[in-house]
Protein backbone atom coordinates (compact mmCIF):
# COMPACT_ATOMS: atom_id res chain seq x y z
CA UNK A 1 0.00 0.00 0.00
CA UNK A 2 1.72 3.37 -0.70
CA UNK A 3 2.35 5.74 2.13
CA UNK A 4 -0.19 8.25 1.58
CA UNK A 5 -2.66 5.90 1.13
CA UNK A 6 -1.63 4.10 4.21
CA UNK A 7 -1.56 7.30 6.13
CA UNK A 8 -4.80 8.09 5.34
CA UNK A 9 -6.47 4.46 6.65
CA UNK A 10 -4.92 5.15 9.86
CA UNK A 11 -6.11 8.41 9.86
CA UNK A 12 -9.60 7.17 9.06
CA UNK A 13 -9.40 4.14 11.68
CA UNK A 14 -8.11 6.82 14.46
CA UNK A 15 -11.33 8.95 13.36
CA UNK A 16 -14.48 8.80 15.42
CA UNK A 17 -17.13 9.34 12.49
CA UNK A 18 -19.79 11.76 13.11
CA UNK A 19 -23.28 10.62 12.02
CA UNK A 20 -27.07 13.37 11.76
CA UNK A 21 -29.22 12.18 14.52
CA UNK A 22 -32.43 10.03 14.09
CA UNK A 23 -35.41 11.77 15.80
CA UNK A 24 -38.00 9.53 15.43
CA UNK A 25 -39.57 9.55 18.90
CA UNK A 26 -39.83 13.20 19.22
CA UNK A 27 -41.24 13.73 15.37
CA UNK A 28 -43.62 10.49 15.97
CA UNK A 29 -45.03 12.66 18.90
CA UNK A 30 -45.17 15.64 16.69
CA UNK A 31 -46.81 13.93 14.20
CA UNK A 32 -49.81 12.24 16.56
CA UNK A 33 -50.68 15.95 17.66
CA UNK A 34 -50.83 17.33 14.03
CA UNK A 35 -53.10 14.61 13.25
CA UNK A 36 -55.21 15.63 16.59
CA UNK A 37 -55.58 18.95 15.77
CA UNK A 38 -56.22 18.39 11.85
CA UNK A 39 -58.43 15.16 12.52
CA UNK A 40 -56.95 13.46 9.35
CA UNK A 41 -53.97 11.63 8.78
CA UNK A 42 -50.61 13.26 8.19
CA UNK A 43 -47.64 12.61 5.88
CA UNK A 44 -44.60 14.57 5.81
CA UNK A 45 -42.19 15.01 2.72
CA UNK A 46 -38.95 17.32 3.27
CA UNK A 47 -35.89 18.03 1.80
CA UNK A 48 -32.63 18.83 2.95
CA UNK A 49 -30.68 21.57 1.40
CA UNK A 50 -28.93 18.70 -0.76
CA UNK A 51 -32.08 16.64 -1.05
CA UNK A 52 -34.39 16.90 -4.14
CA UNK A 53 -37.36 15.68 -5.13
CA UNK A 54 -36.82 12.41 -7.36
CA UNK A 55 -38.69 9.37 -8.37
CA UNK A 56 -37.30 7.02 -5.56
CA UNK A 57 -39.59 9.16 -3.32
CA UNK A 58 -42.52 7.52 -5.18
CA UNK A 59 -41.55 4.14 -2.81
CA UNK A 60 -40.79 6.12 -0.30
CA UNK A 61 -43.89 7.66 -0.37
CA UNK A 62 -45.16 4.33 -0.64
CA UNK A 63 -43.90 2.96 1.99
CA UNK A 64 -45.66 5.16 4.23
CA UNK A 65 -49.09 5.38 2.55
CA UNK A 66 -49.54 1.27 2.60
CA UNK A 67 -48.61 1.40 6.30
CA UNK A 68 -51.57 4.43 6.40
CA UNK A 69 -54.15 2.63 4.41
CA UNK A 70 -57.09 4.28 1.88
CA UNK A 71 -57.96 7.67 3.69
CA UNK A 72 -61.08 9.80 3.33
CA UNK A 73 -58.44 12.84 3.56
CA UNK A 74 -54.54 13.29 3.73
CA UNK A 75 -52.62 17.00 4.85
CA UNK A 76 -49.15 16.10 3.57
CA UNK A 77 -46.44 19.05 4.58
CA UNK A 78 -44.46 19.71 2.02
CA UNK A 79 -41.19 21.38 2.22
CA UNK A 80 -38.45 21.23 -0.58
CA UNK A 81 -36.40 23.06 -2.89
CA UNK A 82 -37.45 21.06 -5.85
CA UNK A 83 -35.98 18.82 -8.27
CA UNK A 84 -37.93 16.19 -10.42
CA UNK A 85 -40.82 17.33 -12.26
CA UNK A 86 -42.22 13.95 -13.53
CA UNK A 87 -41.34 12.41 -9.99
CA UNK A 88 -43.79 15.35 -8.75
CA UNK A 89 -46.24 13.94 -11.00
CA UNK A 90 -45.72 10.21 -9.87
CA UNK A 91 -46.35 11.56 -6.23
CA UNK A 92 -49.13 13.03 -6.59
CA UNK A 93 -50.93 9.91 -8.67
CA UNK A 94 -49.61 7.80 -5.47
CA UNK A 95 -51.41 10.04 -3.46
CA UNK A 96 -54.48 10.32 -5.30
CA UNK A 97 -54.94 6.36 -4.93
CA UNK A 98 -54.45 6.61 -1.28
CA UNK A 99 -57.18 9.61 -0.44
CA UNK A 100 -60.11 11.31 -2.15
CA UNK A 101 -59.09 15.10 -0.60
CA UNK A 102 -55.64 15.80 -0.40
CA UNK A 103 -54.29 19.41 1.57
CA UNK A 104 -50.62 20.74 0.82
CA UNK A 105 -49.43 21.95 4.33
CA UNK A 106 -46.58 24.79 3.38
CA UNK A 107 -44.74 26.43 6.04
CA UNK A 108 -41.83 27.31 4.76
CA UNK A 109 -40.31 27.03 1.04
CA UNK A 110 -42.16 25.03 -1.39
CA UNK A 111 -40.20 25.59 -4.69
CA UNK A 112 -40.35 24.22 -8.31
CA UNK A 113 -40.99 20.63 -8.22
CA UNK A 114 -42.18 20.97 -5.39
CA UNK A 115 -44.21 23.64 -6.17
CA UNK A 116 -45.54 21.08 -8.66
CA UNK A 117 -46.11 18.65 -6.32
CA UNK A 118 -48.59 21.21 -4.17
CA UNK A 119 -50.63 21.57 -7.41
CA UNK A 120 -51.83 18.43 -7.16
CA UNK A 121 -53.79 19.29 -3.15
CA UNK A 122 -57.67 20.21 -3.99
CA UNK A 123 -56.43 23.09 -1.00
CA UNK A 124 -52.64 24.41 -0.25
CA UNK A 125 -52.62 26.13 3.37
CA UNK A 126 -49.90 28.62 3.56
CA UNK A 127 -48.26 29.99 6.94
CA UNK A 128 -46.46 33.72 7.09
CA UNK A 129 -43.06 32.26 6.31
CA UNK A 130 -44.05 30.18 3.15
CA UNK A 131 -44.01 30.26 -0.55
CA UNK A 132 -44.07 28.88 -3.73
CA UNK A 133 -42.25 29.81 -6.50
CA UNK A 134 -41.98 29.45 -10.56
CA UNK A 135 -41.38 25.92 -12.44
CA UNK A 136 -39.61 26.60 -15.23
CA UNK A 137 -37.48 24.26 -16.26
CA UNK A 138 -33.51 23.80 -16.04
CA UNK A 139 -31.83 21.02 -17.40
CA UNK A 140 -28.36 19.31 -16.30
CA UNK A 141 -27.35 18.02 -19.78
CA UNK A 142 -24.18 15.62 -20.48
CA UNK A 143 -22.91 18.56 -22.81
CA UNK A 144 -23.73 21.42 -20.11
CA UNK A 145 -20.88 24.07 -19.57
CA UNK A 146 -18.81 23.38 -16.60
CA UNK A 147 -18.48 25.40 -13.22
CA UNK A 148 -15.28 26.31 -11.49
CA UNK A 149 -14.91 22.92 -9.49
CA UNK A 150 -15.42 21.14 -12.87
CA UNK A 151 -19.09 20.09 -12.86
CA UNK A 152 -21.94 20.18 -15.12
CA UNK A 153 -24.47 23.46 -14.89
CA UNK A 154 -28.16 23.08 -15.53
CA UNK A 155 -29.31 25.85 -18.30
CA UNK A 156 -33.18 27.04 -18.60
CA UNK A 157 -35.36 27.85 -20.67
CA UNK A 158 -36.07 31.20 -19.12
CA UNK A 159 -32.32 32.51 -19.13
CA UNK A 160 -31.44 31.50 -22.67
CA UNK A 161 -35.13 33.41 -23.80
CA UNK A 162 -33.28 36.55 -22.05
CA UNK A 163 -29.60 36.48 -22.97
CA UNK A 164 -31.32 36.04 -27.07
CA UNK A 165 -33.96 38.91 -26.25
CA UNK A 166 -31.43 41.24 -24.96
CA UNK A 167 -29.18 40.75 -27.49
CA UNK A 168 -31.81 41.61 -30.12
CA UNK A 169 -32.67 44.54 -28.15
CA UNK A 170 -28.85 45.94 -27.58
CA UNK A 171 -26.89 44.72 -30.34
CA UNK A 172 -26.10 46.95 -33.38
CA UNK A 173 -25.10 44.26 -35.39
CA UNK A 174 -28.55 42.94 -36.86
CA UNK A 175 -26.99 40.39 -39.44
CA UNK A 176 -25.41 38.39 -36.21
CA UNK A 177 -27.26 35.48 -34.64
CA UNK A 178 -27.12 35.31 -30.76
CA UNK A 179 -26.88 32.51 -31.07
CA UNK A 180 -23.78 32.29 -33.07
CA UNK A 181 -22.47 34.12 -29.92
CA UNK A 182 -24.08 31.75 -27.47
CA UNK A 183 -22.85 28.68 -29.05
CA UNK A 184 -19.08 28.35 -27.93
CA UNK A 185 -20.53 28.29 -24.11
CA UNK A 186 -23.62 26.39 -24.72
CA UNK A 187 -23.81 23.52 -27.24
CA UNK A 188 -26.53 23.20 -29.56
CA UNK A 189 -28.00 19.95 -28.42
CA UNK A 190 -28.26 21.25 -24.97
CA UNK A 191 -30.20 24.06 -26.34
CA UNK A 192 -32.45 21.88 -28.24
CA UNK A 193 -32.52 19.73 -24.63
CA UNK A 194 -34.05 23.28 -22.83
CA UNK A 195 -36.84 24.18 -24.97
CA UNK A 196 -38.11 20.55 -25.21
CA UNK A 197 -38.31 20.24 -21.52
CA UNK A 198 -39.85 23.54 -21.10
CA UNK A 199 -43.15 22.43 -22.95
CA UNK A 200 -42.60 19.20 -20.80
CA UNK A 201 -43.01 21.34 -17.76
CA UNK A 202 -46.33 23.04 -18.95
CA UNK A 203 -47.83 19.56 -19.73
CA UNK A 204 -46.81 18.25 -16.28
CA UNK A 205 -48.31 21.04 -14.69
CA UNK A 206 -52.01 20.65 -16.69
CA UNK A 207 -51.62 16.73 -15.53
CA UNK A 208 -50.98 17.25 -12.28
CA UNK A 209 -54.18 19.77 -11.51
CA UNK A 210 -56.05 17.68 -13.51
CA UNK A 211 -56.27 15.34 -10.74
CA UNK A 212 -58.84 17.89 -8.83
CA UNK A 213 -59.30 20.98 -11.15
CA UNK A 214 -61.91 20.37 -13.75
CA UNK A 215 -61.60 22.98 -15.83
CA UNK A 216 -59.01 22.54 -18.52
CA UNK A 217 -58.66 26.17 -19.32
CA UNK A 218 -58.15 27.10 -15.94
CA UNK A 219 -55.19 24.54 -15.55
CA UNK A 220 -53.73 25.83 -18.33
CA UNK A 221 -53.73 29.20 -17.42
CA UNK A 222 -52.31 28.44 -14.24
CA UNK A 223 -49.51 26.82 -15.57
CA UNK A 224 -48.49 28.96 -18.45
CA UNK A 225 -48.88 31.40 -15.43
CA UNK A 226 -46.31 29.89 -13.61
CA UNK A 227 -43.72 28.74 -16.45
CA UNK A 228 -43.24 31.91 -17.72
CA UNK A 229 -44.66 34.97 -15.85
CA UNK A 230 -41.81 35.15 -13.32
CA UNK A 231 -38.07 37.07 -13.76
CA UNK A 232 -36.30 34.62 -11.46
CA UNK A 233 -37.11 30.23 -11.03
CA UNK A 234 -36.96 31.43 -7.26
CA UNK A 235 -39.32 34.43 -7.57
CA UNK A 236 -41.29 33.91 -3.88
CA UNK A 237 -44.98 33.38 -4.67
CA UNK A 238 -46.54 34.27 -1.25
CA UNK A 239 -50.27 33.69 -0.32
CA UNK A 240 -51.64 36.25 -2.16
CA UNK A 241 -50.29 35.89 -5.41
CA UNK A 242 -51.01 32.36 -5.27
CA UNK A 243 -55.09 33.13 -4.80
CA UNK A 244 -54.26 35.63 -8.10
CA UNK A 245 -53.43 33.08 -10.09
CA UNK A 246 -56.57 30.82 -9.71
CA UNK A 247 -54.98 28.31 -6.88
CA UNK A 248 -57.12 27.33 -4.07
CA UNK A 249 -55.19 28.49 -1.29
CA UNK A 250 -55.58 30.03 2.48
CA UNK A 251 -53.95 30.52 5.53
CA UNK A 252 -52.61 28.16 7.81
CA UNK A 253 -54.15 28.31 11.50
CA UNK A 254 -51.46 29.50 13.59
CA UNK A 255 -51.12 26.24 16.30
CA UNK A 256 -50.90 23.87 12.96
CA UNK A 257 -48.02 26.53 11.17
CA UNK A 258 -46.50 26.53 15.14
CA UNK A 259 -46.54 22.17 15.12
CA UNK A 260 -45.13 22.37 11.55
CA UNK A 261 -42.26 24.68 12.59
CA UNK A 262 -41.15 22.79 15.37
CA UNK A 263 -41.23 19.53 12.88
CA UNK A 264 -38.90 21.51 10.10
CA UNK A 265 -36.70 22.08 13.61
CA UNK A 266 -36.21 18.47 13.78
CA UNK A 267 -35.68 17.85 10.72
CA UNK A 268 -33.11 20.11 10.24
CA UNK A 269 -31.28 18.16 13.03
CA UNK A 270 -31.54 15.03 10.99
CA UNK A 271 -30.88 16.86 8.10
CA UNK A 272 -27.38 18.82 8.95
CA UNK A 273 -24.00 18.07 7.58
CA UNK A 274 -21.74 15.59 9.63
CA UNK A 275 -18.42 15.68 8.18
CA UNK A 276 -15.56 14.24 9.41
CA UNK A 277 -11.63 15.67 8.50
CA UNK A 278 -9.28 13.55 7.96
CA UNK A 279 -6.71 15.60 6.36
CA UNK A 280 -6.84 18.55 3.94
CA UNK A 281 -8.21 15.73 1.06
CA UNK A 282 -10.07 13.54 2.50
CA UNK A 283 -13.20 13.61 4.79
CA UNK A 284 -16.48 11.37 5.63
CA UNK A 285 -19.75 13.12 4.85
CA UNK A 286 -22.79 12.20 6.14
CA UNK A 287 -26.28 13.71 5.71
CA UNK A 288 -30.33 12.86 5.97
CA UNK A 289 -31.62 14.32 2.49
CA UNK A 290 -34.89 13.20 2.12
CA UNK A 291 -37.44 12.43 4.39
CA UNK A 292 -41.08 10.70 3.85
CA UNK A 293 -43.05 10.06 7.50
CA UNK A 294 -46.65 9.14 8.52
CA UNK A 295 -47.99 7.61 11.65
CA UNK A 296 -45.70 4.75 12.99
CA UNK A 297 -42.82 4.93 9.91
CA UNK A 298 -40.46 6.97 9.28
CA UNK A 299 -38.19 6.22 5.68
CA UNK A 300 -35.39 8.54 4.70
CA UNK A 301 -32.27 8.63 2.41
CA UNK A 302 -28.96 8.97 3.68
CA UNK A 303 -25.83 10.21 2.09
CA UNK A 304 -23.27 8.50 3.33
CA UNK A 305 -19.24 8.79 1.98
CA UNK A 306 -16.11 9.38 1.96
CA UNK A 307 -14.76 12.50 -0.26
CA UNK A 308 -11.14 12.34 -1.64
CA UNK A 309 -10.25 15.74 -3.79
CA UNK A 310 -8.11 14.99 -7.21
CA UNK A 311 -5.44 17.16 -7.41
CA UNK A 312 -5.26 17.03 -11.06
CA UNK A 313 -8.75 17.62 -12.33
CA UNK A 314 -9.50 19.61 -9.32
CA UNK A 315 -12.70 18.15 -8.10
CA UNK A 316 -14.26 15.93 -5.27
CA UNK A 317 -14.70 12.14 -6.37
CA UNK A 318 -16.68 9.59 -4.18
CA UNK A 319 -14.96 6.43 -2.35
CA UNK A 320 -16.83 3.80 0.04
CA UNK A 321 -20.04 5.02 -0.71
CA UNK A 322 -22.47 3.22 1.57
CA UNK A 323 -25.66 5.85 0.71
CA UNK A 324 -29.19 3.99 1.13
CA UNK A 325 -32.25 4.73 2.20
CA UNK A 326 -33.43 3.62 5.70
CA UNK A 327 -36.87 2.93 7.73
CA UNK A 328 -37.59 3.31 10.90
CA UNK A 329 -41.28 1.97 12.54
CA UNK A 330 -42.61 0.87 15.83
CA UNK A 331 -43.06 -2.47 15.92
CA UNK A 332 -45.19 -3.23 19.02
CA UNK A 333 -43.18 -1.23 22.13
CA UNK A 334 -39.97 -1.67 19.58
CA UNK A 335 -38.25 0.89 17.33
CA UNK A 336 -37.22 -1.00 14.47
CA UNK A 337 -34.44 0.36 12.14
CA UNK A 338 -33.11 -1.09 8.68
CA UNK A 339 -32.60 -0.46 5.35
CA UNK A 340 -35.54 0.36 3.14
CA UNK A 341 -34.27 -1.25 -0.07
CA UNK A 342 -35.52 0.62 -3.49
CA UNK A 343 -32.92 -0.48 -6.43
Amino acid sequence: MPEDNAGFVSRKARARIKRPPVLFTRTQALIQRLERALGCPFVSYWNSNNGSVCSNDVLGMYGVLDRLQAQEQIALFIKSDGGSGQASLMLVNLLRQFTKRLVALVPLECQSAATMLALGADEILMGPLAHLSAVDTSLQHQLSPLDRDNERVSVSQDELMRVTRLWQQESSKREVNPYQAIFPYIHPLVIGAVHRVSSLSVKLCVEILSYHLRDRRQAEHISERLNSSYPSHSYPITLREAQRIGLKAGSLAPDINRLLLELNELYSEMGQRAVTDFDALNNHDSQICNIIEGRGAQIFYQSDRDWHYRKEERRWVTLNDRSSWRKVERVGRRVVQSTFHIS
